[in-house]
Formats: C-alpha cells, structure tokens, sequence
C-alpha cells in the first residue's frame, strides 16, 4: 500500500481538490429532483478524498521517507508557477478534514440535504476550498482558495431558511468580506516588500531583504495576520461566530468546525516559514501577539460559555476555545509545545464536530412527543436496564427511581454528550487531556534559549498560558456539566426520544476516532512532533519546492 502511494504521490496531491471540483461541476448538471443520485456522487467523493488523505498521510508518516510531496499543477516550476505541497501538516488537515466531511454528509442523508437547493454541490466546493488552502504554498493561491470555500459557505450557512439563519449569515458575509479584503491588501503589502508570493521562495528571500524594506514587510505581514486571526475567530473579531455556528444546520456547523483551523493552519504555515529562525532580523515576528492575543480570545471564550445555556451556543464558544489555544500555543516557537498543540488540534475538532450532530438531536429529544413511530424512523434497538433493589430510593410521587429503564437512545445521548465534554474540557483519561498535558508540559519547561541553566523558570507568557488553560477547562466542564444536568438528569415528562441509526453512527464514529487517539497516543504524537519539527525547522520545505522540477515532455 505504501509503495504504491509513494509511486502515485504526485497525483494523490491533486486529487483532494480536482475530484471534490469534478463532483460538484457534474452534481450542476442533475436535476434537483435527482438527490440520490447527487448522494451517491458526493459520498463517493468523500470516501475517495479520504482514501487519498490516508495514502498521503502513510506515505510522510514514515520517518525515512521525503517528507514534503510536490505538485506543479501548470508544469511550470516554483516561484513561477501553482504548488501544491503535501507535508505532514496538511496531510494531517486533510485526514481530519475528510473524516469530518465524510460524517457530515452521511448525518445530513436523513433530512437536511432535502432542507433547501444545491446542498450537494456547495457541500464539494466547501472541500475544494479546504483542502486547496491545506495544500497550496502560493499566498495568493491561498486567498482563492479561501474565497472558494467562504462562498461555499455563504450558501451552505443559509441552509435550511429562517430567521435567524439569514441574520447570522448576513453578519458572517460582512466580517468574511471585511477579512478578504485586509487578506488582499496584506498580499499586495508583502509582494511589494519581496517580490514574490511563492511562500518557499519567500521564506528564502526573509533574510535579504533591505532595511528599509523591513517595516512594510512587518506592515504587510501584521494586516496578513489581522485576515487571519478574524477567520480564526480571535477577540476581539470573533462576535460573529457564535450565532452563525449556533443558526447552522447540524451537518453544515460540524464541517464548519475545521473552518477556523483553516485561519489557524495559515498562521502556522506562514509565521513558521517566513518568520522562524532563520529570518534574520525579522526572526519571532509577532509571535508574543500572537500569544496574547490567544490567551485573551480563550478567556473571553470561556466566559462565553459560562454565560450560554444553550448546546449549541456551547458548541459555537468551545469552538473559538479550541482555536485560541492553538493560537497562543503558536506564538511560543517551541516544536515541543507546536506539537502538543497538533495533537490537541486533531482530538478537539473531531469532539467539535460530534457535538455539533449531538445538538439537534438533543433539542429533537427535549421537544418529542408521545406519538406512534413513523416506518420510517429507525429507533436504537437496545436499552438500559437496572436492577430494582428493595432499599431503593423513591421520587416525590413515590415511584422507584432505580429500576426504570433508561432508553436506548436517551443512554445515547448522555453518553455521547459526556465524550464530548471531556474532551472539550480536557479531562482524563481521552484525547483532550493528553494534548493539553504536552502543552502545559512544554510551557512549563525552562526556554530552549536557557536550557542548560538550572535557574532559569518559565516566564509570564508561559505561566498565564497554564492558567488559562487550566481556568478555561475548568470553566468549560462547569457549562458543560450544568448544560447536562439540564438536559439529562432534570426530571421530564416527555417520550423518549427516537434516532434514526444513520444519524447516530456519524457521531459514534467521531468518538471512537478520539479515543482511538487515546489509545495509540504514542505514535500520533510522534507524528506530531515531526511535524513540529518540520514547521520550525522549513528546509526541507523551501529546498522541496525550490528544487521541483517540471515533467520533461517527450
């Protein structure tokens, strides 16, 4: 398997974006009423997409394999032409990216692909948008393809209608444009600095570039950042996210929750390569703003979701919870804590995207009725009994408490609903846990700088980060605890809620993928920290795409 894709590498970097675009462009020519058909091609897309994600992420999984794929779409060679390049990073982003989408679109075959128009279509040109901005490593190449997946997202937000769909799409369009547009002006500020847009070719260029050149190259990068940071969902540019996530369809905000790892990837891959240490003078720009200003989105984050009730709103704020540590860990420049952060990344968007399925049927279990089944809802097919003892507790009306049989897909429910919130909290014994016990590891540890002395301690930034952190995982269990209690625990008297299997699977998949992780702990966070090592130390990168050559026509 592995020796088969290391020979078809080149075109399995292609194929996350051609095969999506392909789907969409032939879904255009079905007629709307042709939906099955529409869903058999985007599963098969999603499934192929996947499989090509894994075959990337075998082949640079292996430690004495070239790390970095190219790919020169036009044959045409770095700066001059497109590259697409697959490292360890972005075939990470794309596995988890086509997990997630694979889940979406199965949970949304229920009902929510019937809720509106082209819900197929814009769903594989959100995949193209995606997984483009993973691979590409040209910086204007970088704004189309984020182009391409916000409007795919414009469409796939108003989803379904509503009210408070529509407001919340319109505020998400604003902030959307008002970011393209600084994205732009931060491109023509950084091509005017180096005269390049190839982020290899830039990298290489960082150290010699005049003096005087120097603050427009800061300027550009800081309004490049600003673009980002308000994709990422950053205080204090993330007023918009919470509605939005919250308005979204089920299948629509789980798939939004890699969006915002999209900002933070792009921060990531571009700080690393044009601002690590071998960029001279410009060496760690921005990275001690790019720690606070994390540091302060998780606070506010977390006092957002004190302040929700609501699961999907919790949802919405653990989202920016989960991209604001991976901001603040970034500023740092430690591969150590990077790595921790990847790690965490993976754990926490899949938990993400699980609750967000989760929310619609929780707000479908507390508005059942007793009713007669329809044929064509699938219930859970077990329950859980407990033994009625004698010295049993009694209810107010004296009915026994132990011995009622809880529904299966009530146990369901609750169960799935605590994965989630420990995952998202970051408590033992899952993923999430063990992801940010790397970063406070990392944190904590003396600076690489001062290693060798005995008395050198973590500094301010350091200390605040564990504190935040800590605080923000606390804060988080208690909404998510109180949340729980209200929804699970609080006597009600209503039916028990009845699930259609297809929708049930999707999320039972996501949580046994985190624990999973759990469980082969090791080897994920070796990956991890390769790629960490990988990103702060972009050689092998910049020499990979500088040195690609086109393919020689016979």
């Amino acid at each position: 398997m592995i020796d088969w894709a290391k020979a078809a590498l080149p075109h399995l970097i292609v194929v996350p974006i051609v095969l999506p675009l392909a789907t969409a462009a032939l879904m255009l020519f079905l007629a709307e009423r042709r939906r099955r058909l529409r869903a058999s091609l985007g599963m098969l897309s999603c499934v192929a997409v996947l499989a090509a994600a894994i075959a990337l992420l075998m082949v640079v999984a292996e430690r004495d394999a070239a790390a970095v794929g190219v790919y020169l779409p036009a044959n045409w060679p770095a700066p001059f032409g497109i590259v697409l390049v697959a490292d360890r990073l972005s075939a990470m982003m794309l596995f988890v990216t086509g997990v997630i989408a694979l889940a979406a679109l199965v949970y949304s075959l229920a009902r929510w692909d019937r809720a509106g128009v082209y819900f197929h279509p814009l769903f594989q040109l959100q995949l193209v948008g995606v997984n483009g901005a993973f691979l590409t490593a040209d910086v204007f190449n970088l704004f189309v393809f984020f182009e391409i997946l916000l409007a795919a997202s414009y469409g796939l937000l108003l989803h379904g209608s509503g009210a408070a769909r529509v407001r919340a799409g319109l505020h998400y369009i604003a902030v959307n444009l008002f970011a393209s547009s600084l994205f732009l002006v931060g491109v023509a500020v950084l091509y005017g600095a180096a005269g390049t847009l190839n982020l290899a070719d830039f990298a290489a260029r960082i150290p010699q570039v005049a003096a005087a050149d120097r603050p427009l190259l800061h300027a550009g990068a800081a309004i490049l950042a600003v673009a980002f940071l308000a994709k990422a969902a950053m205080w204090p540019l993330n007023f918009w996210l919470v509605p939005a996530y919250s308005a979204a369809g089920a299948p629509v905000a789980a798939l939004f929750a890699i969006l915002t790892k999209v900002g933070v990837y792009a921060i990531l891959r571009i700080w690393t390569l044009l601002f690590g240490v071998d960029a001279g003078d410009s060496a760690n720009f921005g990275g001690a703003a790019l720690t606070w200003i994390g540091m302060a989105s998780l606070a506010v984050a977390s006092i957002g979701m004190l302040a929700s009730h609501h699961p999907g709103r919790l949802a919405a704020w653990s989202v920016v919870i989960s991209s604001a540590t991976l901001v603040a860990a970034i500023g740092f420049a430690r591969p150590a804590l990077t790595a921790g952060a990847l790690f965490y990344l993976i754990g926490s968007t899949f938990a993400l995207a699980a609750l967000f399925l989760l929310v619609e049927l929780i707000d479908r279990a507390r508005e059942v009725e007793p009713q007669v089944p329809h044929d064509d809802v699938d219930p859970l097919p077990f329950s859980v009994e407990y033994i009625e003892r004698p010295d049993t507790n009694l209810d107010e009306d004296e009915t026994v408490l132990l011995g009622r049989v809880i529904p299966g897909a009530l146990a369901f429910l609750g169960l799935a609903f605590i994965v989630c919130a420990l995952m998202i909290a970051g408590l033992p014994p899952l993923s999430g846990f063990l992801g940010k016990f790397a970063m406070l590891s990392s944190a904590l540890a003396p600076s690489p700088a001062h290693a060798a002395d005995p008395l050198s301690a973590p500094g301010v930034a350091a200390l605040t980060m564990v504190a935040a952190l800590i605080g923000s995982g606390f804060l988080s269990l208690i909404a998510l605890s109180r949340a729980g209690i209200r929804y699970f625990w609080a006597p009600q008297e209503r039916a028990a809620p009845r699930l259609r299997v297809i929708e049930t699977l999707p999320i039972a998949a996501l949580l046994a993928l985190c624990a999973l992780i759990t469980i082969r702990a090791e080897p994920v966070m070796r990956y991890t920290a390769f790629a960490a090592q990988a990103l702060h130390r972009p050689a092998a990168y910049v020499d990979a795409v500088l040195t690609a050559r086109p393919v020689q026509r016979p």
